[in-house]
């Protein structure tokens, strides 16, 4: 499963996992908080959104050359570029300060943050291993925009491949699309998949056309499959398949071109 359907928002698996483990660490602290008669949840607050806040600027100096051109997308979130490290490192230095400064929330500050991150690092830690063992290429019946039938197995060739499940009706996919389709041109190593979501092959090739975008492997998944086998409820979902076709990383959202590089790096990981 990719993501989680909270009504009508989708959040990606790792980002309701991440606000999952934040609630646990407002209720310990509260239950503790409580009997200790010191209240916590503004302090905690402080420390989540400082996380997000270091994460992100850990990120943006990490890949800053792909936001020299677009200054104003150091603060577009919606790529989902935020550096674990660098948030790790910001949550523990303003929790310790904290902790020195104030001796009284001690013990309901540090129970809170320490169920929180246990909460958060055990959960992903299940997850990721869950996922390197079950997640590989699907067979999913696809076709390319001549009809001719298609499995992405076959379109790999072998090598690490990026499937982008997109649609012509979505904002996001359409702003992505420059990006991916630069990055296929820069990575000829790499197999780049487009597998458009419930729609006709006459609908895409006008999407293309009208968007002058020069494609490779666009495909066709007119019953959605993709988006079900893979657990995707939203657009854009981007899968990354390392060339052995093990499920390596996923992205729930637009990306941009310091997130899509940052996902690329994971090939050179496996």
């Amino acid at each position: 499963m990719l993501s989680v359907s909270l009504g009508p928002m989708v959040l990606s698996l790792q980002n309701a996992l991440l606000f999952f483990a934040f609630f646990v660490a407002l209720i310990v602290g509260a239950i503790i908080g409580r009997k200790e008669g010191i209240p916590v949840a503004g302090t905690l607050s402080d420390i989540f959104l400082a996380a997000l806040v270091t994460a992100r600027v850990g990120f943006v100096i990490r890949y800053f050359e792909h936001y020299q051109e677009s200054l104003w997308r150091v603060i577009d979130i919606r790529d989902g570029g935020f550096d674990v490290v660098a948030g790790l490192v910001g949550v523990l230095t303003i929790l310790v300060w904290k902790l020195w400064r104030h001796p009284a929330i001690r013990k309901p500050l540090g129970s809170a943050a320490a169920a929180g991150l246990l909460v958060w690092g055990g959960v992903l830690s299940v997850i990721n291993l869950i996922e390197s063992q079950s997640r590989v290429v699907p067979e999913v019946p696809l076709a390319y925009l001549d009809e001719r039938p298609a499995s992405l197995a076959e379109v790999a060739g072998g090598q690490p491949m990026v499937v982008n499940l997109w649609a012509s009706w979505c904002p996001p996919c359409v702003r992505e699309m420059p990006v991916l389709e630069k990055a296929q041109r820069e990575n000829p190593d790499i197999t780049f998949v487009f597998v458009n979501q419930g729609e006709q092959a006459g609908t895409i090739r006008r999407f293309l056309g009208q968007h002058d975008l020069s494609l490779d492997n666009v495909l066709t998944d007119v019953q959605g499959g993709m988006g079900k086998i893979t657990g995707s409820q939203a657009l854009p979902t981007t899968l990354f398949y390392d060339a052995q076709g093990r499920q390596v990383d996923a992205h729930l959202g637009e990306l941009s071109s310091a997130s899509l590089a940052h996902r690329l790096k994971r090939f050179n990981e496996n």
